[in-house]
């Protein structure tokens, strides 16, 4: 059975108005979504619970104190056995400056995203990624210059349209 069968139009609605703002009242969120709050806080609660709600966290305007810079990174492994994925796998995750590492279809085999303080730190961290041998044979980094467009929330109400 399907996961999201088990949500109606208002946890959808809950979920959608916490995506905005996580800190919001338990008042405020009923207000928004049409319940009172006792009803809607034991929503919130049986929506933790189940996991569809895994957390909530603060958004960071990193610019505010930092320099950084954004690299996707395109990276092809020299051997394609499952161990060879699990090593390369297992040794990026702990790497502090990879934000995602996806592995995809197509002409390579993973896109990672990586934030550096600098072009030099991320350099110097692809050389150490390097020196690890975890069988990457080739890789091509792409610097952010600009993104106009970033989106902490997920479209809810258009994937779940059936609900």
């Amino acid at each position: 059975m399907d996961a999201t069968a088990k949500l109606d139009r208002i946890d959808i609605n809950i979920l959608v108005q916490l995506q905005k703002d996580g800190r919001m009242t338990n008042v405020s969120l009923a207000e928004a979504v049409g319940l009172s709050p006792s009803p809607c806080l034991q929503r919130v609660k049986r929506l933790e619970a189940a996991g569809y709600i895994s957390g909530y966290e603060a958004h960071v305007d990193l610019a505010k104190f930092a320099n950084s810079v954004t690299v996707f990174t395109e990276v092809t492994l020299s051997d394609h056995k499952r161990a060879d994925f699990v090593k390369f796998e297992n040794y990026i995750r702990g790497i502090d400056e990879v934000l995602e590492c996806h592995l995809i279809s197509g002409g390579y085999d993973y896109l990672v995203r990586f934030l550096a303080s600098s072009i030099q730190h991320y350099q110097e961290l692809m050389e150490s990624i390097l020196d690890r041998n975890i069988g990457i044979e080739k890789y091509f980094s792409y610097i952010v210059i600009k993104s106009p467009v970033m989106k902490n929330t997920v479209p809810l109400r258009s994937l779940l349209k059936a609900v």
